[in-house]
């Protein structure tokens, strides 16, 4: 249930899960993982794992908020996709690193499938996820 427009360049050993989406023209390096439910814009190289629910985008690639539409039409409820958001605000809004954002993530959000699903992928990314949003 995936989505590749025209021109998505897949490189070897990439796993791409559950509807996901890459819009055209999107280079994916090898290795590289991209989270299920997440949308990745057109025209995009991708050189970091890409985390489930999230919309990816820029150059350098970067999270720029959760596929909330998507999520929607695919039944999530207002209250998961708040959670998912909680979690991403988290990791790329409040400052603070990698893994001290898990360890809050862990012990703060609330257990859900999406929580652990998210932290799961992130956890084991050899390669590193896609940066926070730009400052400018």
């Amino acid at each position: 249930n995936c989505i590749l427009a025209n021109s998505a360049n897949i490189a070897g050993h990439v796993n791409i899960e559950d509807f996901a989406i890459l819009e055209g023209i999107v280079a994916v390096q090898q290795f590289i993982s991209i989270g299920a439910h997440s949308c990745v814009a057109g025209g995009a190289l991708v050189r970091k794992n890409v985390p489930p629910f999230v919309k990816a985008a820029r150059e350098p690639l970067s999270y720029v908020g959760v596929n909330s539409i998507g999520l929607r039409r695919r039944g999530f409820s207002n209250e998961s996709i708040t959670q998912i958001e909680d979690i991403y605000r988290t990791l790329y809004v409040k400052g603070k690193n990698v893994s001290t954002s898990l360890d809050i993530i862990s012990l703060e959000a609330p257990e859900s499938p999406e929580k652990t699903l998210i932290l799961d992928f992130i956890r084991s990314s050899e390669k590193g996820i896609i940066r926070g949003p730009l400052s400018i």
